[in-house]
């Protein structure tokens, strides 16, 4: 692992020659001001410090600042340079190249705030000859060290996550294309409905309907990486015990500046119930119960508010006049191998077509 000398040990060598080992490589050889002359040459080992006039070699303690390591996608194994002041010499950071002509840098390893502006210059400045567009940074949260230095050389915030956060630049002259942030967040609804025409409803403890008295859905948001199907059984399960089959999309809405200025997706969906016995969540949940589809409709709540009537009347045609939803389909994609679902109206397109 390179390392690097501080300026003031190096200013202390006058007349003496400064001996770094690399890695098999004999990179730089220059004089220098006032005397001081440093000579860089190559052995496979640690860095050692060769002092002149007939001293022994003394190990060197270097500063405790590390790099990460190279990408695998890397142009090239390693590149060093000479920092613009010509007196300490710089590794450039490296990362793996984006589909779309920027740098990916996971910054994984500790490293000197001083330092990693100097890397950080010269790096942009070899990303910019390449012809790089953007440069994502991304800092592991033991390093947020290097966030306000990153940012006062002119990175942004694009995304945080629970244990790192995103940086983004853009080196062209030109209008930025990086994408935004995800931009939506996405709820589900379970219409749960047994052959007795009951549905499956609750009272919440908690937000905008606790001490209402209003019986609404079991609702809850996806989470990362999971379907929107198995979101509303986990759903139903977690609130009512109740285990359920996912049928259909009955409908969605889309709304904006929700959940911390994020727009919002909301899709109701039509579960079919596997068992019955009600066993409610008692962190969330004030009370769960089977009520007839007729006493629902006629809450003041879903008779004052259109998205809750809405909501009753595309129930009760479904279990009266086979309102058609849209149902998962597993398939893929050209771009990914990872199968996904496809929501579709699988009763209309699976009709046979009528005879000319």
């Amino acid at each position: 692992m390179f390392r690097y000398f501080s300026r003031s040990s190096l200013l202390c060598l006058k007349s003496r020659f400064l001996c770094v080992s690399a890695n098999q490589s004999s990179f730089l050889s220059s004089p220098t001001t006032a005397g001081v002359q440093r000579k860089v040459c190559s052995s496979a080992g640690n860095f050692r410090l060769g002092v002149s006039e007939g001293l022994k070699d003394k190990p060197m303690n270097p500063l405790n600042s590390r790099y990460m390591p190279l990408s695998k996608s890397s142009s090239s194994a390693k590149e060093r340079v000479v920092s613009k002041n010509g007196s300490q010499p710089v590794k450039l950071l490296h990362g793996a190249e984006d589909e779309f002509g920027g740098v990916i840098v996971d910054m994984k390893e500790p490293l000197d705030s001083e330092v990693f502006v100097a890397t950080l210059r010269d790096s942009i400045s070899k990303w910019r000859k390449e012809g790089k567009k953007g440069v994502w940074m991304k800092f592991p949260i033991e390093h947020v060290n290097l966030v306000e230095a990153a940012v006062k050389e002119g990175f942004w915030y694009h995304h945080a996550e629970e244990n790192y956060l995103m940086l983004v630049y853009w080196i062209p002259e030109t209008p930025n294309t990086i994408p935004a942030n995800a931009s939506h967040r996405v709820g589900v609804g379970a219409c749960v409905i047994n052959d007795k025409k009951e549905m499956l409803v609750v009272q919440e403890n908690g937000g905008n309907f606790r001490a209402t008295g209003v019986w609404k859905f079991p609702t809850g948001v996806v989470d990362e990486g999971e379907d929107i199907c198995r979101a509303a059984i986990r759903e139903v399960k977690e609130e009512t015990g109740i285990d359920t089959e996912f049928v259909e999309v009955l409908a969605f809405r889309q709304s904006h500046q929700a959940f911390f200025g994020k727009s919002d997706f909301f899709f109701v969906c039509m579960l079919r119930p596997l068992s019955f016995e009600i066993q409610k969540q008692e962190v969330e949940i004030e009370a769960a119960q089977w009520m007839p589809i007729e006493d629902y409709a006629t809450q003041p709540f879903a008779q004052n508010h259109e998205l809750g009537k809405f909501l009753a009347d595309i129930c009760i045609a479904k279990i009266d006049k086979g309102y058609a939803g849209f149902s998962p389909v597993v398939t893929g994609s050209a771009f990914s191998q990872k199968p996904f679902d496809l929501y579709l109206n699988c009763g209309d397109l699976n009709q046979p077509q009528p005879s000319l």
